[in-house]
């Protein structure tokens, strides 16, 4: 078995990674509730920039826990493109809810949030990206 495919999901876990970052640059609702939560005269409120502390180790845990298994399992036991997407967000859903357990808000954001990532994924397990790379 030669290291293609390894270096494939390689790339795929890394793009993944960076566009679940980058959906983060739209802050969840959320978030923005929490930052703002306490008047603006109260001194003993944290300043709302501290809100944003919890956003990377946020996206390590989503990406970590729910993005890489979903998409190494649907890369996986998925067929074509659209299968393995649909594996990995079969998998997925469950894990983000193991997450965000007793929010639906929060999971039905971290899904979304997830499932992009995952798309990304997919397209360059598809060898879409390759393609695309060399301009057929």
């Amino acid at each position: 078995m030669s290291g293609r495919p390894v270096l494939r999901h390689i790339g795929a876990m890394h793009l993944s990674g960076f566009v679940l970052m980058c959906s983060f640059l739209v802050f969840p609702a959320w978030l923005v509730e929490m930052a703002y939560w306490a008047p603006p005269d109260d001194p003993t409120a944290d300043s709302p920039v501290s809100a944003m502390l919890i956003v990377p180790p946020l996206i390590l845990l989503l990406h970590v826990a729910v993005q890489l298994p979903a998409g190494l399992l649907g890369g996986w036991l998925g067929r074509g493109t659209w299968g393995r997407y649909g594996v990995a967000l079969a998998v997925a859903v469950p894990l983000t809810l193991l997450v965000s357990w007793p929010d639906a808000v929060t999971w039905a954001d971290y899904t979304v949030r997830t499932a992009l990532g995952l798309g990304a994924y997919m397209w360059v397990l598809s060898g879409a990206a390759g393609r695309a790379w060399r301009g057929r």
